[in-house]
């Protein structure tokens, strides 16, 4: 289609519904950022007030700002004829004037790609690094409690055969003559299940940890990836547009746009191949949406209730005419 067919409005809608869509999207992962930032690193304090009604509060903030910031769009999209064909319209920004353009694009590279990349950067970096100060600590535990445990016993490893004192023993409730019940004696055995139990569960949590890291870091580098080519083409395309028009036209602008149309769709992505619980969640949602298309309708409920008396009502009659004597 080489000319603009459905109008002004249509135009206007068109622009001011992409520019939300990004704007939206770019917030979106601004919160999730800081919440999970809050909800990892100050868990006590987020609990508090991290409810249902913060996420609608928030979600409602974020759509807001993004109408707002993004007012210019339909105020100066219009359709305009092309100067060699006067009968082909295209829709596009009519800007007052170079500065305006220039202004507008540089305060959106400042608020849709700066700053959220940088509280982005800082709170997956903060998280990362709470994260690896943890896992630091978890493989250090063990090595140190069984120092201290050595230490504890004159530096001598503890042997398998141990004494009350010691805690390998299950202490039952005292008899009259106030003597211990020994009900059981772990063994050398048990010992060595619980420690591979144990030394499982850890390397277990410290493996969900390095995913988690390793999520967080491919989350910012596709957000940098997918938005800073357009950002930067928008951008010399205001204070160069014919350097930028004979540099980008073709083939590399339509790169661009599918680069950033590829961040809208690659976070669930991201989030089902990298996230164990997103995935089960998701497994959970599925299988609900498709269970009522398995199972017959149920009956409506007046259907239900006349069943039901009519049954009550048989039950009684029965019981009453079989009565005794």
């Amino acid at each position: 289609m080489q000319t603009f067919v459905f109008g002004k409005v249509v135009c206007k809608a068109v622009a001011y519904l992409m520019g939300m869509s990004v704007s939206v999207s770019t917030f979106s992962l601004v919160a999730i950022s800081i919440e999970r930032y809050n909800a990892i690193c100050n868990p006590l304090q987020s609990r508090v007030w991290q409810t249902r009604s913060h996420a609608y509060r928030v979600i409602v903030a974020t759509w807001l700002l993004s109408a707002l910031l993004m007012l210019p769009y339909p105020i100066y999209s219009t359709t305009t004829a092309a100067a060699a064909h006067p009968g082909i319209y295209h829709c596009q920004h009519n800007w007052p004037g170079s500065y305006v353009s220039q202004a507008w694009y540089v305060l959106l590279l400042v608020t849709l790609f700066f700053i959220p990349g940088l509280v982005m950067t800082v709170a997956y970096g903060l998280i990362s690094w709470e994260l690896y100060h943890s896992m630091r600590f978890e493989m250090d535990l063990p090595q140190e409690a069984h120092e201290a445990k050595a230490q504890q016993n004159g530096g001598v490893q503890p042997l398998a055969a141990c004494d009350e004192s010691d805690g390998c023993y299950i202490q039952g409730p005292r008899s009259a003559a106030g003597g211990a019940v020994e009900l059981s004696v772990l063994t050398s055995e048990d010992h060595a299940k619980e420690e591979r139990a144990r030394v499982s569960r850890s390397e277990g949590q410290l493996q969900a940890k390095k995913r988690v890291i390793r999520m967080l870091v491919v989350i910012v580098v596709l957000f940098f990836v997918c938005w800073l080519p357009l950002y930067v083409a928008n951008t010399w395309r205001a204070f160069s547009p014919d350097d930028a028009h004979r540099a980008l036209s073709g083939t590399p602008i339509s790169f661009i746009h599918l680069l950033s149309y590829t961040s809208a769709c690659v976070n669930p992505f991201t989030y089902c191949f990298m996230n164990k619980r997103f995935r089960k969640a998701l497994a959970a949602t599925c299988a609900r949406c498709v269970a009522p298309c398995r199972h017959p309708p149920r009956p409506p409920d007046d259907e239900v209730t006349a069943t039901g008396a009519s049954l009550s009502k048989f039950s009684y009659t029965t019981v009453s005419s079989i009565g005794g004597p």
